[in-house]
């Protein structure tokens, strides 16, 4: 059983760190959508490609308001609640298996 517990932490830990990742992917596609990039440049493509199919759903169900679009909070916000609920417990079920007590993140 340790084996498995340890591979639930494992991979929980890996889970949280991609997700911080994005956060921050998410982060600099806002701040670059301020100014007037280049839609050539391979970063501003990059950004685009990799958080467009997640922002795109929330754009669609919320208007930007004002002008101001929200949907890169409203899913930072989403990806810290995958990370304080799944995560977490996906932790503390890896250390429940492998004999441990429950651990916060």
């Amino acid at each position: 059983m340790y084996v498995i517990g340890n591979f639930f932490i494992a991979a929980g830990q890996v889970i949280g760190m991609v997700l911080s990742l994005y956060v921050y992917v998410v982060i600099a596609r806002a701040l670059i959508s301020w100014v007037n990039p280049d839609p050539y440049n391979p970063i501003v493509q990059f950004l685009n490609r990799i958080t467009e199919p997640v922002l795109r759903p929330i754009q669609k169900a919320i208007p930007p308001m004002g002008g101001l679009d929200l949907s890169p909070l409203i899913l930072i916000f989403g990806i810290y609640f995958v990370k304080m609920f799944a995560v977490t417990t996906l932790v503390q079920f890896g250390y429940n298996l492998s004999g441990g007590g429950a651990v916060g993140m």
